[in-house]
């Protein structure tokens, strides 16, 4: 068995330095056969969890090759071991979870991602999650421990969720099964977290790189259901909760935090109203600093996560809470953020579609629709202020190509994008109004000097809502338009 091992390694190494590509090519083949065999299983066992080998010495490509292949094998054939292999490649894995438990990072994770792949695939046959919490106890005792059972416990769920294998046997009962012994342990998980986030360490990129192992890990559990677990009342004032917040302010781990904080929200019933109670911190706090210093992955990260609570619950903004109207505001500011690109403009534009398209649908006399309306009805008017010079073509966005002018991608999908918003607008405030403030309001045409670039964005707007406007039956005041042709 040594001399195979010794020959993996000797093939690991031609293929990913040898100068010959020939014998790269041969060495591929070579260990492509070689992972369909049966002897597979235990070389590559053997390499992960051998210690003290002078002949063969730790080398991390032949140890992540290794780990890949149980990864693989376990995927397309794990299915099939018995249950005693099942329990001795378990063991061997949270050897090798041990032994690799300070890294490399990628190995550490490679291992990991094998092992939850075999407690899936042995779901079925009552082996399993038990076992693989009562390792990870054990685990928590050792020196570093503590850094491996994170990484598992992080990769655990994403097998849940993401897992492209195409394992027809995983069916979706195992998977329901699975899942619902996974969150059996949620209270553990969630206390191991809370207590991790509160060791601090003083180097500070330790900490942080901690801190982001530590979201990484909540978000794979919040993706497989962990917070409906915790009673509602209690999540405003969670400490993992608080955590997440906290990480905001920490340019390192924003992107992450922001990711939690979505998934959150598009989850639980409740984080919405959460996330409105925090709304004077995201704004003061984050957002406008942001927006005076043009960071624009804070703009918009955050653009994306208050978009992102108002489509959670749309009758929670509409009842025009102080809080409500401050997100309303700031995803004002959002909207005329000027950027290179329009992600950040655009990403608003579904939050304001569910708004409007909720506002349309109450009832007429139980909901008070009319007056909920009217509270709206000058944060509409501003954000068509907003989308119309952000959608505006001018010498400043235009791009040359091959001696000719072309409007970036960016901006036409942005353009595209705004007709149902628009449509919804022009219902919300009448055909009159709507017209008037695109034609009218703000704006002069001058003899000497046409804006033709205001011009083109408000016709663009009123070809987009045309034929609504003409089912609405209100008279329609067109004069600036015959104005405009008598200037060309």
């Amino acid at each position: 068995m040594l001399d195979l091992q010794i020959r993996v390694a000797e093939a690991v190494h031609v293929l990913n330095h040898d100068v010959q590509s020939s014998n790269r090519v041969a060495a591929n083949q070579w260990l492509v056969q070689f992972q369909q065999t049966e002897a597979a299983w235990e070389v590559a066992t053997a390499l992960l969890t051998s210690t003290g080998d002078f002949v063969l010495p730790s080398d991390f490509e032949v140890e992540f090759f290794a780990a890949q292949i149980l990864r693989r094998k376990i995927q397309n054939e794990g299915y099939s071991l018995k249950l005693d292999a099942k329990d001795a490649l378990l063991n061997a894995l949270l050897i090798a979870v041990q032994r690799f438990s300070l890294g490399p990072p990628q190995l550490l994770t490679q291992i990991c991602l094998a092992l939850s792949a075999l407690v899936l695939r042995a779901v079925d046959r009552k082996l399993p999650i038990e076992q693989f919490f009562s390792s990870l106890s054990n685990l928590q005792r050792l020196e570093n421990g503590n850094v491996a059972v994170l990484e598992m416990l992080t990769v655990l769920p994403e097998e849940v969720v993401e897992d492209q294998s195409g394992d027809r046997n995983i069916n979706a009962a195992n998977r329901s099964q699975f899942t619902r012994e996974l969150l059996s342990h949620t209270p553990m998980v969630l206390d191991f977290l809370q207590l991790q986030s509160e060791q601090k360490l003083e180097n500070s990129i330790q900490l942080h790189e901690k801190n982001k192992k530590i979201l990484r890990c909540l978000l794979s559990w919040a993706r497989v259901g962990c917070f409906s677990e915790i009673p509602p009342s209690s999540l405003p004032s969670h400490p993992l909760l608080n955590f997440v917040f906290n990480s905001l302010q920490v340019p390192a781990l924003f992107d992450v935090s922001i990711e939690v904080l979505i998934e959150l929200v598009c989850r639980y019933e409740g984080l919405p109203q959460v996330l409105l109670c925090r709304m004077q911190y995201l704004k003061d706090v984050l957002l406008l600093p942001a927006l005076n210093t043009r960071d624009e992955k804070i703009v918009g990260g955050l653009a994306c996560l208050m978009s992102e609570t108002g489509q959670a619950a749309p009758p929670l903004i509409a009842e025009a809470s102080p809080e409500a109207l401050m997100l309303a505001d700031a995803l004002l500011s959002c909207v005329a953020f000027s950027s290179e690109d329009w992600e950040i403009s655009d990403s608003t534009l579904p939050f304001w579609c569910s708004l409007a398209s909720y506002l349309l649908g109450l009832d007429s006399v139980k909901a008070d629709r009319s007056s909920k309306i009217e509270v709206f009805s000058p944060v509409f008017l501003t954000l068509m202020d907003a989308i119309l010079l952000r959608a505006q073509v001018d010498d400043t966005v235009l791009v040359v190509t091959n001696g000719a002018f072309d409007i970036p991608d960016g901006l036409l999908h942005f353009r595209m994008n705004l007709e149902e918003l628009l449509v919804y607008i022009c219902q919300l405030l009448g055909t009159s109004t709507f017209v008037h403030k695109l034609l009218v309001d703000r704006w002069t045409i001058l003899d000497s000097s046409v804006p033709w670039v205001n011009v083109e964005i408000r016709m663009f707007a009123l070809h987009l809502v045309a034929e609504t406007a003409l089912q609405d039956g209100q008279p329609i005041d067109l004069s600036m338009v015959m104005q405009l042709e008598h200037s060309i």
